[in-house]
Protein backbone atom coordinates (compact mmCIF):
# COMPACT_ATOMS: atom_id res chain seq x y z
CA UNK A 1 0.00 0.00 0.00
CA UNK A 2 3.05 2.28 0.04
CA UNK A 3 2.14 3.89 -3.27
CA UNK A 4 4.35 6.57 -4.78
CA UNK A 5 3.53 7.95 -8.19
CA UNK A 6 6.62 8.98 -10.15
CA UNK A 7 5.95 11.61 -12.79
CA UNK A 8 9.55 12.38 -13.76
CA UNK A 9 12.29 9.77 -13.80
CA UNK A 10 15.48 11.43 -12.57
CA UNK A 11 18.53 9.38 -11.70
CA UNK A 12 17.32 8.58 -8.18
CA UNK A 13 14.07 7.26 -9.57
CA UNK A 14 15.78 5.22 -12.30
CA UNK A 15 18.21 3.67 -9.84
CA UNK A 16 15.62 3.15 -7.09
CA UNK A 17 15.19 -0.55 -7.87
CA UNK A 18 16.79 -3.35 -9.80
CA UNK A 19 13.78 -3.51 -12.10
CA UNK A 20 13.81 0.17 -13.06
CA UNK A 21 17.56 0.10 -13.71
CA UNK A 22 17.08 -3.01 -15.84
CA UNK A 23 14.27 -1.33 -17.77
CA UNK A 24 16.52 1.65 -18.49
CA UNK A 25 19.18 -0.64 -19.99
CA UNK A 26 16.58 -2.65 -21.89
CA UNK A 27 15.35 0.57 -23.44
CA UNK A 28 18.86 1.19 -24.83
CA UNK A 29 18.79 -2.33 -26.29
CA UNK A 30 15.66 -1.30 -28.19
CA UNK A 31 17.84 1.04 -30.29
CA UNK A 32 19.64 -1.88 -31.96
CA UNK A 33 19.22 -2.06 -35.73
CA UNK A 34 15.87 -3.29 -37.02
CA UNK A 35 16.26 -3.56 -40.77
CA UNK A 36 12.63 -4.55 -41.30
CA UNK A 37 11.68 -0.88 -41.07
CA UNK A 38 13.14 2.32 -42.38
CA UNK A 39 11.38 3.62 -45.48
CA UNK A 40 7.74 3.93 -46.40
CA UNK A 41 5.80 1.31 -48.37
CA UNK A 42 7.79 -1.29 -46.45
CA UNK A 43 11.02 -0.57 -48.34
CA UNK A 44 14.28 -1.78 -46.82
CA UNK A 45 17.85 -0.64 -47.44
CA UNK A 46 18.37 -3.33 -50.10
CA UNK A 47 16.08 -1.31 -52.37
CA UNK A 48 18.55 1.59 -52.17
CA UNK A 49 21.24 -0.72 -53.57
CA UNK A 50 21.30 -3.03 -56.59
CA UNK A 51 19.79 -5.93 -54.67
CA UNK A 52 16.16 -4.89 -55.14
CA UNK A 53 13.77 -2.26 -56.39
CA UNK A 54 10.74 -1.04 -54.46
CA UNK A 55 7.62 -1.67 -56.55
CA UNK A 56 5.87 1.41 -55.19
CA UNK A 57 6.97 4.61 -56.92
CA UNK A 58 5.98 6.84 -53.99
CA UNK A 59 8.39 5.20 -51.53
CA UNK A 60 11.04 7.57 -50.18
CA UNK A 61 13.68 4.86 -50.66
CA UNK A 62 13.82 6.01 -54.32
CA UNK A 63 15.24 9.34 -53.11
CA UNK A 64 18.62 7.65 -52.76
CA UNK A 65 19.02 7.65 -56.53
CA UNK A 66 16.45 10.01 -58.06
CA UNK A 67 18.01 13.31 -56.99
CA UNK A 68 15.73 14.05 -54.03
CA UNK A 69 18.30 13.06 -51.38
CA UNK A 70 19.79 16.11 -49.61
CA UNK A 71 20.60 17.59 -46.18
CA UNK A 72 16.96 18.69 -46.11
CA UNK A 73 15.90 15.10 -46.88
CA UNK A 74 18.59 13.04 -45.14
CA UNK A 75 16.54 9.80 -45.38
CA UNK A 76 17.63 8.53 -41.99
CA UNK A 77 17.16 9.35 -38.31
CA UNK A 78 20.53 7.70 -37.59
CA UNK A 79 22.05 10.92 -36.25
CA UNK A 80 19.38 11.75 -33.67
CA UNK A 81 18.64 8.12 -32.77
CA UNK A 82 22.30 7.23 -32.21
CA UNK A 83 23.07 10.30 -30.14
CA UNK A 84 19.95 9.76 -28.03
CA UNK A 85 21.16 6.22 -27.34
CA UNK A 86 24.72 7.42 -26.64
CA UNK A 87 23.39 10.01 -24.19
CA UNK A 88 21.44 7.29 -22.36
CA UNK A 89 24.60 5.15 -22.24
CA UNK A 90 26.67 8.02 -20.86
CA UNK A 91 24.00 8.78 -18.26
CA UNK A 92 23.98 5.17 -17.03
CA UNK A 93 27.77 4.87 -16.93
CA UNK A 94 28.14 8.10 -14.95
CA UNK A 95 25.61 7.13 -12.30
CA UNK A 96 25.28 3.37 -11.88
CA UNK A 97 28.21 2.98 -9.43
CA UNK A 98 26.62 5.32 -6.88
CA UNK A 99 23.78 2.91 -6.11
CA UNK A 100 24.03 -0.26 -4.03
CA UNK A 101 20.30 -0.96 -3.49
CA UNK A 102 20.70 -1.33 0.27
CA UNK A 103 16.94 -1.70 0.68
CA UNK A 104 17.21 -5.08 -1.02
CA UNK A 105 20.34 -6.39 0.72
CA UNK A 106 18.45 -8.96 2.78
CA UNK A 107 16.69 -10.47 -0.23
CA UNK A 108 17.84 -13.99 -1.04
CA UNK A 109 18.82 -13.00 -4.59
CA UNK A 110 20.57 -9.75 -3.64
CA UNK A 111 24.07 -10.91 -4.63
CA UNK A 112 22.84 -12.37 -7.91
CA UNK A 113 20.98 -9.17 -8.69
CA UNK A 114 24.03 -7.06 -7.92
CA UNK A 115 26.20 -9.23 -10.14
CA UNK A 116 23.66 -8.79 -12.92
CA UNK A 117 23.43 -5.05 -12.27
CA UNK A 118 27.21 -4.50 -12.25
CA UNK A 119 27.46 -6.36 -15.57
CA UNK A 120 25.14 -3.82 -17.20
CA UNK A 121 28.00 -1.33 -17.45
CA UNK A 122 29.82 -3.55 -19.93
CA UNK A 123 26.68 -4.18 -21.96
CA UNK A 124 26.07 -0.43 -22.10
CA UNK A 125 29.66 0.26 -23.16
CA UNK A 126 29.15 -2.15 -26.04
CA UNK A 127 25.91 -0.42 -27.03
CA UNK A 128 27.62 2.98 -27.01
CA UNK A 129 30.46 1.69 -29.19
CA UNK A 130 27.93 0.01 -31.50
CA UNK A 131 26.15 3.32 -32.08
CA UNK A 132 29.42 5.12 -32.74
CA UNK A 133 30.19 2.53 -35.41
CA UNK A 134 26.84 3.18 -37.08
CA UNK A 135 27.46 6.93 -36.98
CA UNK A 136 30.96 6.86 -38.48
CA UNK A 137 29.91 4.34 -41.15
CA UNK A 138 27.08 6.68 -42.13
CA UNK A 139 28.59 10.17 -41.80
CA UNK A 140 32.37 9.76 -41.50
CA UNK A 141 33.72 12.26 -38.95
CA UNK A 142 31.18 12.80 -36.15
CA UNK A 143 31.17 14.56 -32.76
CA UNK A 144 32.44 12.36 -29.94
CA UNK A 145 30.78 12.53 -26.52
CA UNK A 146 31.53 10.21 -23.60
CA UNK A 147 29.72 12.14 -20.88
CA UNK A 148 26.34 13.77 -20.43
CA UNK A 149 26.48 17.41 -21.44
CA UNK A 150 24.05 20.27 -21.70
CA UNK A 151 22.19 21.09 -24.87
CA UNK A 152 24.20 24.29 -25.24
CA UNK A 153 27.49 22.38 -25.01
CA UNK A 154 26.24 19.71 -27.41
CA UNK A 155 25.47 22.40 -29.95
CA UNK A 156 29.07 23.60 -29.90
CA UNK A 157 30.72 20.28 -30.64
CA UNK A 158 32.92 19.82 -33.68
CA UNK A 159 33.37 16.61 -35.63
CA UNK A 160 36.00 14.13 -34.45
CA UNK A 161 38.11 12.41 -37.14
CA UNK A 162 36.65 9.04 -38.10
CA UNK A 163 39.80 7.09 -37.32
CA UNK A 164 39.70 8.36 -33.74
CA UNK A 165 36.12 7.11 -33.46
CA UNK A 166 37.16 3.74 -34.88
CA UNK A 167 39.99 3.55 -32.33
CA UNK A 168 37.60 4.33 -29.49
CA UNK A 169 35.34 1.46 -30.59
CA UNK A 170 38.27 -0.97 -30.77
CA UNK A 171 39.61 0.16 -27.38
CA UNK A 172 36.17 -0.28 -25.79
CA UNK A 173 35.86 -3.77 -27.25
CA UNK A 174 39.28 -4.71 -25.87
CA UNK A 175 38.37 -3.30 -22.45
CA UNK A 176 35.11 -5.23 -22.08
CA UNK A 177 36.09 -8.42 -23.94
CA UNK A 178 36.70 -10.41 -20.76
CA UNK A 179 33.88 -8.84 -18.75
CA UNK A 180 30.93 -10.48 -20.48
CA UNK A 181 29.97 -14.16 -20.62
CA UNK A 182 29.98 -16.32 -23.72
CA UNK A 183 26.45 -17.36 -22.77
CA UNK A 184 23.97 -16.42 -20.07
CA UNK A 185 22.52 -19.93 -19.88
CA UNK A 186 24.65 -20.93 -16.89
CA UNK A 187 24.03 -17.75 -14.88
CA UNK A 188 21.37 -17.41 -12.16
CA UNK A 189 19.40 -15.18 -14.51
CA UNK A 190 19.23 -17.19 -17.72
CA UNK A 191 18.57 -14.41 -20.19
CA UNK A 192 18.86 -14.47 -23.95
CA UNK A 193 19.53 -11.62 -26.34
CA UNK A 194 21.94 -9.80 -24.04
CA UNK A 195 25.42 -8.72 -25.09
CA UNK A 196 27.99 -11.51 -24.95
CA UNK A 197 31.72 -11.84 -25.49
CA UNK A 198 31.04 -13.05 -29.06
CA UNK A 199 29.15 -9.86 -29.89
CA UNK A 200 32.00 -7.72 -28.60
CA UNK A 201 34.47 -9.60 -30.80
CA UNK A 202 32.08 -9.26 -33.76
CA UNK A 203 31.82 -5.49 -33.37
CA UNK A 204 35.60 -5.20 -33.19
CA UNK A 205 36.10 -7.41 -36.26
CA UNK A 206 33.60 -5.52 -38.40
CA UNK A 207 34.95 -2.15 -37.22
CA UNK A 208 38.54 -2.98 -38.12
CA UNK A 209 37.50 -4.27 -41.56
CA UNK A 210 35.70 -1.00 -42.28
CA UNK A 211 38.69 0.96 -41.00
CA UNK A 212 40.94 -0.96 -43.42
CA UNK A 213 38.62 -0.49 -46.41
CA UNK A 214 39.35 2.01 -49.23
CA UNK A 215 36.77 4.58 -48.07
CA UNK A 216 38.58 4.95 -44.73
CA UNK A 217 42.07 3.65 -45.59
CA UNK A 218 42.99 5.82 -48.57
CA UNK A 219 46.67 4.89 -48.47
CA UNK A 220 45.83 1.15 -48.44
CA UNK A 221 47.91 0.55 -45.32
CA UNK A 222 48.52 -3.21 -45.39
CA UNK A 223 48.94 -3.39 -41.64
CA UNK A 224 45.33 -2.19 -41.22
CA UNK A 225 44.23 -5.24 -43.21
CA UNK A 226 46.45 -7.50 -41.10
CA UNK A 227 44.99 -6.21 -37.83
CA UNK A 228 41.48 -6.60 -39.23
CA UNK A 229 42.21 -10.14 -40.41
CA UNK A 230 43.42 -11.11 -36.92
CA UNK A 231 40.28 -9.67 -35.31
CA UNK A 232 37.95 -11.51 -37.68
CA UNK A 233 39.97 -14.70 -37.28
CA UNK A 234 39.43 -14.45 -33.52
CA UNK A 235 35.67 -14.18 -34.02
CA UNK A 236 35.70 -17.43 -36.01
CA UNK A 237 37.94 -19.23 -33.53
CA UNK A 238 35.95 -18.19 -30.46
CA UNK A 239 32.65 -19.02 -32.14
CA UNK A 240 33.79 -22.53 -33.07
CA UNK A 241 35.24 -23.03 -29.59
CA UNK A 242 31.90 -22.14 -28.04
CA UNK A 243 29.49 -24.05 -30.25
CA UNK A 244 28.59 -21.32 -32.75
CA UNK A 245 28.94 -22.91 -36.18
CA UNK A 246 27.55 -22.77 -39.69
CA UNK A 247 24.28 -24.61 -40.16
CA UNK A 248 21.63 -24.48 -42.83
CA UNK A 249 21.30 -21.27 -44.80
CA UNK A 250 17.52 -21.63 -44.61
CA UNK A 251 17.68 -21.49 -40.79
CA UNK A 252 18.71 -17.82 -40.90
CA UNK A 253 15.14 -16.58 -41.07
CA UNK A 254 11.80 -17.88 -39.89
CA UNK A 255 10.16 -18.32 -36.50
CA UNK A 256 13.23 -19.72 -34.71
CA UNK A 257 15.99 -17.95 -36.64
CA UNK A 258 17.43 -16.33 -33.52
CA UNK A 259 18.29 -19.90 -32.41
CA UNK A 260 20.25 -20.61 -35.60
CA UNK A 261 23.55 -22.31 -34.85
CA UNK A 262 25.56 -19.46 -36.38
CA UNK A 263 23.68 -16.52 -34.91
CA UNK A 264 25.77 -14.14 -32.82
CA UNK A 265 23.32 -11.24 -32.40
CA UNK A 266 19.81 -10.81 -33.75
CA UNK A 267 17.27 -8.06 -33.08
CA UNK A 268 14.05 -9.81 -32.13
CA UNK A 269 10.94 -7.99 -33.25
CA UNK A 270 8.29 -10.37 -31.93
CA UNK A 271 5.25 -11.94 -33.55
CA UNK A 272 3.96 -10.06 -36.58
CA UNK A 273 3.26 -10.40 -40.29
CA UNK A 274 4.05 -6.89 -41.52
CA UNK A 275 7.13 -7.96 -43.50
CA UNK A 276 5.08 -10.59 -45.29
CA UNK A 277 2.34 -8.03 -46.06
CA UNK A 278 4.96 -5.73 -47.54
CA UNK A 279 6.64 -8.41 -49.66
CA UNK A 280 4.26 -11.25 -50.53
CA UNK A 281 3.38 -10.94 -54.24
CA UNK A 282 0.59 -8.85 -55.64
CA UNK A 283 -2.15 -11.27 -56.65
CA UNK A 284 -1.62 -13.42 -53.57
CA UNK A 285 -4.36 -12.67 -51.07
CA UNK A 286 -3.05 -10.18 -48.50
CA UNK A 287 0.19 -9.56 -50.40
CA UNK A 288 1.18 -5.97 -51.14
CA UNK A 289 4.49 -6.45 -52.99
CA UNK A 290 7.45 -4.26 -52.08
CA UNK A 291 11.16 -5.07 -52.24
CA UNK A 292 11.58 -6.87 -55.56
CA UNK A 293 14.96 -8.56 -56.18
CA UNK A 294 16.72 -7.31 -59.31
CA UNK A 295 18.07 -9.33 -62.21
CA UNK A 296 21.44 -7.97 -61.08
CA UNK A 297 20.93 -9.85 -57.83
CA UNK A 298 19.71 -12.99 -59.61
CA UNK A 299 22.72 -12.98 -61.91
CA UNK A 300 25.02 -13.13 -58.89
CA UNK A 301 23.86 -16.71 -58.21
CA UNK A 302 26.25 -19.02 -60.00
CA UNK A 303 25.31 -22.30 -61.64
CA UNK A 304 25.31 -25.20 -59.22
CA UNK A 305 27.01 -27.78 -61.45
CA UNK A 306 29.82 -25.63 -62.82
CA UNK A 307 30.22 -22.80 -60.32
CA UNK A 308 30.15 -20.36 -63.24
CA UNK A 309 28.12 -17.21 -63.78
CA UNK A 310 25.22 -17.45 -66.24
CA UNK A 311 27.07 -15.62 -69.03
CA UNK A 312 30.35 -17.56 -68.84
CA UNK A 313 31.18 -20.17 -71.45
CA UNK A 314 29.93 -23.68 -70.67
CA UNK A 315 28.16 -22.46 -67.55
CA UNK A 316 25.13 -24.66 -68.17
CA UNK A 317 22.72 -21.73 -68.29
CA UNK A 318 19.53 -22.26 -70.32
CA UNK A 319 17.94 -18.99 -71.49
CA UNK A 320 14.60 -20.79 -71.91
CA UNK A 321 14.75 -22.11 -68.34
CA UNK A 322 16.83 -19.43 -66.62
CA UNK A 323 16.21 -20.47 -63.01
CA UNK A 324 17.17 -24.11 -63.31
CA UNK A 325 20.39 -25.34 -61.76
CA UNK A 326 21.32 -22.25 -59.76
CA UNK A 327 23.11 -21.94 -56.44
CA UNK A 328 20.54 -23.34 -53.93
CA UNK A 329 20.56 -20.02 -52.07
CA UNK A 330 18.79 -18.49 -55.08
CA UNK A 331 15.53 -20.38 -54.59
CA UNK A 332 15.68 -19.90 -50.82
CA UNK A 333 15.99 -16.14 -51.27
CA UNK A 334 14.01 -15.17 -54.38
CA UNK A 335 10.54 -16.03 -55.70
CA UNK A 336 10.45 -16.37 -59.50
CA UNK A 337 7.94 -17.12 -62.22
CA UNK A 338 6.43 -20.60 -61.78
CA UNK A 339 7.51 -20.78 -58.14
CA UNK A 340 4.88 -21.85 -55.59
CA UNK A 341 5.05 -19.11 -53.00
CA UNK A 342 4.01 -18.62 -50.21
CA UNK A 343 2.62 -21.84 -48.73
CA UNK A 344 -1.05 -20.86 -48.81
CA UNK A 345 -0.88 -19.78 -52.45
CA UNK A 346 -1.96 -22.85 -54.42
CA UNK A 347 -1.23 -21.40 -57.87
CA UNK A 348 2.39 -21.08 -59.07
CA UNK A 349 3.41 -17.46 -59.53
CA UNK A 350 2.54 -15.86 -62.85
CA UNK A 351 4.95 -12.94 -63.04
CA UNK A 352 4.74 -12.50 -66.79
CA UNK A 353 2.90 -9.57 -68.38
CA UNK A 354 -0.82 -10.14 -67.83
CA UNK A 355 -0.25 -12.90 -65.27
CA UNK A 356 -1.89 -13.13 -61.86
CA UNK A 357 1.18 -11.59 -60.21
CA UNK A 358 2.55 -9.38 -62.96
CA UNK A 359 1.90 -6.12 -64.75
CA UNK A 360 -0.33 -4.26 -65.29
CA UNK A 361 -1.52 -4.93 -61.71
CA UNK A 362 -0.74 -1.92 -59.46
CA UNK A 363 2.27 -2.73 -57.29
CA UNK A 364 3.34 -5.71 -59.38
CA UNK A 365 7.05 -6.45 -59.38
CA UNK A 366 9.15 -4.03 -61.41
CA UNK A 367 11.97 -6.55 -61.77
CA UNK A 368 10.38 -9.94 -62.51
CA UNK A 369 10.87 -11.28 -58.97
CA UNK A 370 9.52 -11.19 -55.42
CA UNK A 371 11.39 -11.51 -52.14
CA UNK A 372 11.50 -14.66 -50.01
CA UNK A 373 14.36 -14.01 -47.60
CA UNK A 374 13.21 -12.85 -44.17
CA UNK A 375 9.61 -13.71 -45.17
CA UNK A 376 8.06 -16.68 -43.38
CA UNK A 377 6.37 -18.93 -45.95
CA UNK A 378 4.04 -20.31 -43.28
CA UNK A 379 2.47 -16.91 -42.54
CA UNK A 380 -1.10 -16.75 -43.82
CA UNK A 381 -2.55 -13.36 -44.77
CA UNK A 382 -6.03 -14.52 -45.74
CA UNK A 383 -8.62 -12.69 -43.59
CA UNK A 384 -10.22 -15.82 -42.15
CA UNK A 385 -6.96 -17.60 -41.35
CA UNK A 386 -4.48 -14.78 -40.65
CA UNK A 387 -1.37 -15.81 -38.70
CA UNK A 388 1.76 -14.13 -37.35
CA UNK A 389 5.23 -15.50 -36.69
CA UNK A 390 8.30 -14.47 -34.69
CA UNK A 391 10.80 -12.39 -36.66
CA UNK A 392 14.45 -11.54 -35.98
CA UNK A 393 16.78 -9.21 -37.85
CA UNK A 394 20.36 -10.49 -38.23
CA UNK A 395 23.00 -8.12 -36.87
CA UNK A 396 25.99 -10.47 -36.56
CA UNK A 397 26.32 -14.08 -37.69
CA UNK A 398 29.30 -16.36 -38.22
CA UNK A 399 28.98 -16.46 -42.01
CA UNK A 400 29.80 -12.76 -42.21
CA UNK A 401 33.09 -13.25 -40.39
CA UNK A 402 34.37 -15.96 -42.73
CA UNK A 403 33.75 -13.44 -45.50
CA UNK A 404 35.34 -10.60 -43.53
CA UNK A 405 38.38 -12.75 -42.83
CA UNK A 406 38.72 -13.72 -46.50
CA UNK A 407 38.61 -10.07 -47.59
CA UNK A 408 41.09 -8.90 -44.99
CA UNK A 409 43.64 -11.66 -45.40
CA UNK A 410 43.50 -11.35 -49.21
CA UNK A 411 44.11 -7.60 -49.07
CA UNK A 412 46.96 -8.13 -46.62
CA UNK A 413 48.77 -10.77 -48.68
CA UNK A 414 47.59 -9.75 -52.15
CA UNK A 415 47.29 -13.48 -52.89
CA UNK A 416 44.13 -15.51 -52.16
CA UNK A 417 46.08 -18.74 -51.61
CA UNK A 418 48.76 -17.47 -49.24
CA UNK A 419 48.98 -18.46 -45.57
CA UNK A 420 51.50 -18.04 -42.77
CA UNK A 421 51.82 -18.83 -39.06
CA UNK A 422 49.24 -16.18 -38.14
CA UNK A 423 46.81 -17.00 -40.93
CA UNK A 424 46.65 -20.74 -41.48
CA UNK A 425 43.48 -20.52 -43.58
CA UNK A 426 43.73 -18.83 -46.95
CA UNK A 427 41.16 -16.42 -48.37
CA UNK A 428 39.99 -19.09 -50.83
CA UNK A 429 39.64 -21.67 -48.06
CA UNK A 430 37.51 -19.27 -46.00
CA UNK A 431 35.15 -18.72 -48.95
CA UNK A 432 34.91 -22.45 -49.53
CA UNK A 433 33.74 -22.97 -45.96
CA UNK A 434 30.76 -20.73 -46.74
CA UNK A 435 30.08 -22.39 -50.10
CA UNK A 436 30.10 -25.89 -48.60
CA UNK A 437 27.50 -25.28 -45.87
CA UNK A 438 24.97 -28.11 -45.52
CA UNK A 439 22.13 -26.97 -47.78
CA UNK A 440 24.29 -25.04 -50.28
CA UNK A 441 27.23 -27.30 -51.27
CA UNK A 442 28.51 -25.23 -54.17
CA UNK A 443 31.65 -26.29 -56.06
CA UNK A 444 34.81 -25.21 -54.26
CA UNK A 445 36.79 -22.30 -55.65
CA UNK A 446 40.11 -23.41 -57.09
CA UNK A 447 43.51 -22.03 -56.24
CA UNK A 448 45.41 -19.78 -58.62
CA UNK A 449 42.68 -17.17 -59.09
CA UNK A 450 45.10 -14.32 -58.45
CA UNK A 451 43.57 -10.87 -58.69
CA UNK A 452 40.36 -12.36 -60.12
CA UNK A 453 39.64 -13.54 -56.59
CA UNK A 454 38.20 -10.16 -55.61
CA UNK A 455 35.40 -10.53 -58.15
CA UNK A 456 34.59 -14.00 -56.84
CA UNK A 457 34.68 -12.66 -53.31
CA UNK A 458 32.37 -9.71 -53.92
CA UNK A 459 29.98 -11.98 -55.77
CA UNK A 460 29.97 -14.50 -52.93
CA UNK A 461 29.43 -11.78 -50.35
CA UNK A 462 26.49 -10.37 -52.32
CA UNK A 463 24.86 -13.82 -52.43
CA UNK A 464 25.56 -14.98 -48.89
CA UNK A 465 24.56 -11.71 -47.19
CA UNK A 466 21.72 -10.82 -49.57
CA UNK A 467 19.10 -8.47 -48.06
CA UNK A 468 20.90 -8.24 -44.70
CA UNK A 469 21.82 -4.54 -45.26
CA UNK A 470 25.46 -5.23 -46.13
CA UNK A 471 25.52 -4.52 -49.86
CA UNK A 472 24.51 -0.86 -49.44
CA UNK A 473 27.50 -0.27 -47.14
CA UNK A 474 29.95 -2.65 -48.86
CA UNK A 475 29.79 -0.80 -52.17
CA UNK A 476 30.50 2.44 -50.32
CA UNK A 477 33.45 1.22 -48.27
CA UNK A 478 34.95 -0.37 -51.41
CA UNK A 479 34.43 2.95 -53.24
CA UNK A 480 32.86 1.27 -56.28
CA UNK A 481 29.67 3.36 -56.25
CA UNK A 482 29.39 3.34 -60.04
CA UNK A 483 27.83 -0.14 -59.82
CA UNK A 484 24.74 1.57 -58.44
CA UNK A 485 24.27 3.60 -61.63
CA UNK A 486 21.94 0.97 -63.04
CA UNK A 487 20.13 -2.24 -62.25
CA UNK A 488 19.06 -5.06 -64.56
CA UNK A 489 15.48 -6.34 -64.50
CA UNK A 490 13.68 -9.21 -66.23
CA UNK A 491 10.63 -8.71 -68.43
CA UNK A 492 8.63 -11.86 -69.11
CA UNK A 493 6.05 -12.23 -71.85
CA UNK A 494 3.69 -15.13 -72.49
CA UNK A 495 2.88 -15.85 -76.11
CA UNK A 496 0.42 -18.73 -76.22
CA UNK A 497 2.16 -20.57 -73.43
CA UNK A 498 5.68 -19.82 -74.65
CA UNK A 499 7.57 -17.62 -72.18
CA UNK A 500 10.14 -15.13 -73.38
CA UNK A 501 12.67 -13.68 -70.94
CA UNK A 502 14.16 -10.29 -71.83
CA UNK A 503 16.77 -8.44 -69.77
CA UNK A 504 16.38 -4.69 -69.50
CA UNK A 505 18.49 -2.04 -67.78
CA UNK A 506 17.05 0.66 -65.54
CA UNK A 507 19.25 3.71 -65.08
CA UNK A 508 19.81 5.20 -61.66
CA UNK A 509 21.96 8.05 -60.45
CA UNK A 510 25.12 7.90 -58.38
CA UNK A 511 27.34 10.70 -57.16
CA UNK A 512 30.64 10.66 -55.27
CA UNK A 513 29.06 12.62 -52.42
CA UNK A 514 26.87 9.61 -51.65
CA UNK A 515 29.72 7.63 -50.10
CA UNK A 516 28.73 9.39 -46.87
CA UNK A 517 25.31 10.67 -45.88
CA UNK A 518 24.69 14.40 -45.59
CA UNK A 519 24.48 15.67 -42.03
CA UNK A 520 20.85 16.72 -41.54
CA UNK A 521 20.37 20.42 -42.16
CA UNK A 522 18.41 20.67 -38.92
CA UNK A 523 21.51 19.59 -36.97
CA UNK A 524 23.77 22.14 -38.66
CA UNK A 525 21.25 24.89 -37.94
CA UNK A 526 21.33 23.96 -34.25
CA UNK A 527 25.11 23.62 -34.16
CA UNK A 528 27.06 26.10 -36.36
CA UNK A 529 30.29 24.31 -35.36
CA UNK A 530 29.33 21.31 -37.47
CA UNK A 531 30.80 21.17 -40.95
CA UNK A 532 28.70 19.55 -43.68
CA UNK A 533 30.37 16.69 -45.58
CA UNK A 534 32.35 18.57 -48.21
CA UNK A 535 30.83 17.24 -51.41
CA UNK A 536 27.31 17.74 -50.05
CA UNK A 537 28.36 21.25 -49.03
CA UNK A 538 29.57 21.93 -52.54
CA UNK A 539 26.53 20.11 -53.95
CA UNK A 540 28.79 18.17 -56.29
Amino acid sequence: MDYNEVTEYDKDAIFSSFNLAAQFVTNIYSTLENGFVGYNNGAILASASDESDCAWANSNVHYFYNGAWSPLKPLTSQWEDSYAAIRACNFFLENFANYKFEDYQFNEDYNDQMERYNRYQYEVRFLRAYHYFNLVRTFGDVPFIDETISQDDANKLKRTPKNEIFQFIVDECDAIDGKLPVSYSQLPYQETGRITKMMVLALKGRTLMYKASPLFNESNDKDAWRVAALANKKVIEECLKNGIQLGKYSDLWGNDSYKSSEMILARRTGNNNSFEKNNFPIGVEGGNSGNCPTQTMVDAYRMKATGKLWNEEESGYDENNPYKGRDPRFEMTIAFNGNKWPNYNAIPLEIYEGGRNGHPLPGATTTGYYLKKYCDATVDLRPATTTTKFHSWIIYRLGEFYLNYAECVYNYFGDPDMTDSDFEISAVDALNVIRKRTDVDMPELSTGLGTAFIDYYRNERMVELAFESHRFWDVRRWKIGDVFKSIDVMKISNNGGTLTYTRETKERSWDEKMYFFPIPDSEIRKNPSLEQNQLWKENK
